[in-house]
C-alpha cells in the first residue's frame, strides 16, 4: 500500500484511500471472490485473473483502495491496455497507434457487500479520476452488461457515453463507453429512445451516428436515451 490520497466517512466510520501496490494482491482477489459470491447474476462482472491484476499494479494503470482500519473494503482501476485488434479506441474514431496509447480502461471496481449504499463507487471514480495526468490520456473506455443497473447508472454519473454494444469477453453482450477528458460533449435536440433489450435497434441508431447519453426506467423496462454528439 502507498499513500493515502483521501479520507473520508461511512456514516461515523472512517476510512482512507491509498493507491495499491503489488503487497496488496491477496487482499484484492479476496475480496473480489467476496463480491462475485455476493451477486445474483454471475454474468454481470468480468472479474480480473491474478495475472491482470498484476499487470495494473506493475506500472499499467492506477488502482486505488478504501480501507477501514486495515481491512481492504473497495477498489477501482484504471488500465493502460495493450494495443490490439480489439482496443476500444477504434469505437471512437482513433486509428494511429500514438492516438490509441492515449486511452485508458476503467477497469473493475468492488464493494465489499457489508459497506454497500454509501456512495462508496462513486467516491472512488472521482478519486481516481484526479489520478489521471491530462497531459498523457485524452480518453477513458469502458465496457457494461445491458441491464447492469448499478454499473450503468455508475458511468453516465462520470459523463460517460454509449459509442458501442458488441459481443465481446467470449461472446458476452456489452455496451462499450467513452469519456472524453479534453472537453465535455456537446448533443443535438433530437432524442431516440429505446429498449435497452432491442439489441439490433440500438446497434442501428449507433451506426446512424448516436450515442447512449442516459437511462431510465419505463414501466417494467429500463430505456436508453440516444442523441447526436454536436
Amino acid at each position: 500500500m502507498k499513500e493515502k490520497i483521501y479520507e473520508g466517512f461511512l456514516s461515523d466510520q472512517a476510512y482512507s484511500v491509498h493507491v495499491l501496490d503489488k503487497s496488496c494482491l491477496p487482499e484484492v482477489l479476496k475480496l473480489q471472490e467476496a463480491v462475485c459470491e455476493a451477486l445474483p447474476n454471475k454474468d454481470i462482472l468480468q472479474p480480473l485473473s491474478e495475472e491482470e491484476f498484476l499487470f495494473i499494479l506493475d506500472g499499467n494503470g492506477i488502482m486505488i483502495g478504501a480501507f477501514v482500519e486495515e481491512r481492504l473494503i473497495a477498489f477501482r482501476a484504471l488500465l493502460i491496455p495493450e494495443i490490439d485488434e480489439d482496443h476500444l479506441g477504434y469505437h471512437i474514431g482513433l486509428e494511429k497507434e500514438s492516438d490509441l496509447k492515449r486511452v485508458l480502461y476503467q477497469e473493475i471496481s468492488s464493494v465489499d457487500p457489508a459497506y454497500r449504499g454509501h456512495g462508496l463507487q462513486k467516491t472512488l471514480a472521482k478519486v481516481i479520476m484526479s489520478q489521471i495526468d491530462p497531459a498523457t490520456f485524452d480518453y477513458i473506455c469502458t465496457t457494461v452488461m445491458p441491464y447492469n443497473i448499478a454499473s450503468l447508472k455508475d458511468k453516465f454519473s462520470q459523463g460517460f457515453y454509449i459509442v458501442a454494444l458488441k459481443y465481446t469477453y467470449g461472446e458476452k453482450l456489452r455496451y462499450v463507453f467513452a469519456l472524453d477528458l479534453r472537453k465535455e460533449p456537446q448533443y443535438e435536440e433530437e432524442t431516440a429512445t429505446i429498449s435497452m433489450g432491442d439489441v439490433e435497434g440500438q446497434q442501428k441508431l449507433l451506426q446512424e451516428g448516436f450515442v447512449g447519453v442516459a437511462m431510465k426506467q419505463l414501466n417494467e423496462d429500463w430505456v436508453v436515451e440516444y442523441k447526436k454528439k454536436k
